[in-house]
């Protein structure tokens, strides 16, 4: 198993620099993987990962909200992954705190590309309108990733394929 324990960076690194960054990209990648599977492609490999293109795959857990990650693309390096949880609002459904995420295989990182402009969470709103420096908007985005993660971990979660029905609507 790996852990992002075992990163061992070359300098100390301070928080919203770019080799901070970085180190936060490979530690969310090996979360991910973590939550699901193996995502190996990298260039000298010829195989395929588990997960595919526009394929939707969610994840139940006895003490959390069902959790759904939708492949949007998939190239032989790259994968674009959407991540939410989906809630009933009486104008239907509203994917919160909807992220899309880059995963670069061959480099072993993943980014937070976006996230929905509107959160139901106050902390996630005033991350969204507070900061406004692009390093440290990518900062904030990928350190709500690595929490989240961290918490779906201890939650239990890991995913299988959803039929189209209680999956997420396309954007």
């Amino acid at each position: 198993m790996l852990a992002d324990s075992y990163i061992v960076p070359q300098c100390v690194y301070g928080p919203g620099s770019f080799g901070g960054l970085m180190a936060l990209y490979e530690s969310n990648y090996l979360q991910l993987i973590q939550l699901l599977g193996p995502m190996e492609i990298g260039p000298a490999q010829n195989t395929q990962s588990h997960i595919n293109h526009n394929q939707e795959l969610s994840s139940c857990s006895a003490d959390d909200e069902d959790l759904f990650l939708k492949v949007e693309s998939s190239t032989r390096y790259t994968q674009i992954l959407r991540l939410t949880y989906m809630f009933e609002e009486p104008d239907g459904s509203v994917a919160d705190p909807d992220l899309c995420l880059r995963g670069y295989l061959d480099a072993r990182m993943t980014e937070v590309v976006s996230w929905a402009a509107h959160h139901r969470h106050a902390v996630l709103h005033d991350l969204h309108s507070r900061i406004t420096r692009p390093v440290g908007r990518c900062w904030s985005r990928n350190m709500v990733l690595s929490k989240w993660l961290d918490f779906l971990l201890e939650k239990g979660h890991s995913f299988k394929p959803v039929t189209r029905k209680q999956g997420l609507e396309t954007a």
